[in-house]
């Protein structure tokens, strides 16, 4: 009897879990306490992140529990992947520690309604609890806060969610015809910045690249080394550019994977991993690898290490993406013969709105790894964001800007933190990228040409006629077998800059060892150089 053709696919209720929402958006006006001024944002309802010194930890979670009883719920001490904390962790940590660097640990503190069900509870929410707790002893609440949704951002993708609907988008590239519209470049008079959006105006599409492959030219000496750019997003899929020998798609550390591993949920395997078996492309597939095909572009001798943090809508949690920067700067700061790996550039096309910035309530974890790893002769490169807004994105904001809200250290030894907007074509601002003090430079972002799996989405041709045994059809929109796209945000203007930065490395790094400071050193010049460069390029002035 022939195998049912249906035991082969994914389980329902994993594509179905896979289109849900990572979380759930932010109240501003709920839970008023004063003093705090929030703003929106999307978050985990059922628990807290917890990220202070063992030492001021259970005076945190004394305050967290009694908040948590006066709401009817108890809360519950937990390690990253779920299990209860022990004292034999406790001590683990605090020996890793010792040995490494000295930046807390990161907990989840699960919210559970009290066993004792005769007595009403409101749903659990993160944000009442922490609410809660500040009204009773705000000056004690540093180190506690929300588990952020973080999400990449091409253009299209940058909702709070990856999109509002059930599976990511209602028609296959937000409009009903081929390419979005029946006028000039598929949406020329569409309002604001929806253009960027279409097929033929800076949305995904497919194209034909005819040109060379990038070729590495350097000769490599036997003391130096490549440089290495680290790409934190969807991962990297299949393409002739991006090969294992260049590529890392699944790097360990301490035994145990960095980022997630599963090759079934994988974005850039199929494309299509969430929602219905209808062959639509999910919001965020192939972003990894068009990254990586930007470093590639204009890094060649550069070695990427991808690790994949996101999903198929391109969004992550706060503290998933802190314990792979833990990972990645610990890491670094081995020599290999101890399991480490040397990182130079760290790309981040990611971010997320923090509720409440400009007060002492941010969260300083984020910060301590970044410039942890910036010490340790690591550039930091993030994208600005795509909602054309002044408003701060983290971990985009994380540098000493002139009016910032907050303090963070700008130690001179240290490589560059550089946020990064997106120009144009034309060398205008791109109208979607974010902008003000806290981003650093642009760079191209809107049309931008790279890498992108082999993906055949479920939209076929529009029209199609064979004669004489030849297959004959218009275009088929989402068949990118041919591996290359254009797509546009500022997603793609930061690996601009990381591999300029990686490429600038290059042939010290290739001669012959380099320690920290001589990297570093070499960093800030580039950085320099390359800020000078595309300011030339723009953004036009008005």
């Amino acid at each position: 009897m022939a195998d049912n053709p249906g035991d082969s696919l994914p389980d329902w209720r994993a594509r179905y879990d896979a289109a849900r929402a990572r979380g759930v958006p932010l109240d501003p006006v709920s839970e008023p306490v004063e003093g705090v001024h929030p703003y929106p944002t999307s978050y985990d309802p059922t628990h807290l992140l917890l990220t202070v010194a063992d030492g001021a930890l259970e005076r945190l979670l004394a305050v967290l529990r009694q908040a948590a009883l006066d709401l009817g719920w108890e809360v519950r001490l937990q390690n990253m992947d779920g299990s209860a904390v022990t004292s034999a962790d406790a001590s683990a940590r605090a020996a890793r520690n010792r040995r490494d660097f000295d930046v807390p640990s990161v907990h989840r503190l699960a919210i559970v309604p009290l066993p004792d069900t005769s007595v009403p509870s409101p749903p659990i929410d993160a944000w009442r609890l922490l609410q809660r707790a500040r009204a009773r002893e705000k000056d004690d609440l540093v180190g506690a806060s929300l588990d952020h949704v973080i999400s990449v951002d091409p253009f299209g993708a940058s909702l709070p969610f990856g999109a509002s609907l059930p599976f990511g988008a209602s028609l296959p590239f937000g409009a009903s015809l081929p390419f979005g519209a029946s006028l000039p470049f598929g949406a020329s008079l569409a309002p604001g910045t929806m253009p960027y959006a279409v097929p033929g105006s800076g949305g995904r599409q497919v194209v034909d690249y005819i040109g060379p492959e990038p070729e590495r030219r350097l000769d490599l000496d036997d003391e130096g080394r490549r440089p290495v750019v680290a790409v934190l997003d969807t991962g990297c899929g299949a393409h002739p550019w991006l090969p294992d020998a260049i590529v890392t798609r699944r790097p360990t550390f301490d035994g145990a994977f960095i980022g997630a591993s599963d090759p079934a949920t994988d974005p850039e395997a199929t494309g299509d991993v969430s929602g219905p078996f209808d062959g639509m492309l999910d919001g965020a597939a192939g972003h990894g690898t068009f990254v990586a095909g930007i470093v590639r572009q204009l890094s060649p001798e550069a070695d990427i290490v991808s690790v994949r943090v996101c999903d198929s809508n391109g969004t992550l949690l706060e503290g998933e993406f802190l314990l792979a920067v833990r990972s990645l700067v610990k890491a670094m700061s081995l020599p290999p013969e101890k399991g480490g790996f040397p990182v130079d550039v760290m790309n981040l096309s990611l971010g997320y709105y923090h509720e409440t910035p400009d007060d002492l309530l941010f969260d300083r974890t984020l910060v301590d790894l970044l410039v942890t790893a910036r010490r340790l002769g690591c550039a930091v490169v993030c994208s600005a964001g795509n909602d054309a807004t002044d408003r701060p994105t983290f971990p985009a904001a994380l540098w000493a800007w002139p009016d910032a809200g907050f303090v963070v250290p700008d130690p001179a030894d240290a490589a560059p933190h550089v946020s990064v907007g997106a120009l144009n074509p034309n060398r205008t601002m791109a109208l979607f990228s974010n902008l003000g003090a806290w981003v650093k430079t642009y760079a191209p972002g809107a049309g931008v040409l790279s890498t992108s799996p082999p993906f055949r989405g479920g939209v076929q041709a529009a029209v199609r006629n064979d004669r004489s045994g030849w297959r004959r059809e218009t275009i088929d929109p989402d068949d990118y077998a041919g591996g290359f796209a254009v797509w546009s945000g500022t997603s793609f203007s930061a690996p601009y800059v990381a591999a300029s930065l990686a490429r600038a490395l290059s042939e010290p790094l290739m001669a012959g060892p380099m320690d920290d400071d001589e990297r570093i050193a070499c960093l800030l010049a580039a950085h320099g150089d390359i800020t000078a460069r595309l300011a030339e390029m723009g953004p036009v002035a008005s």
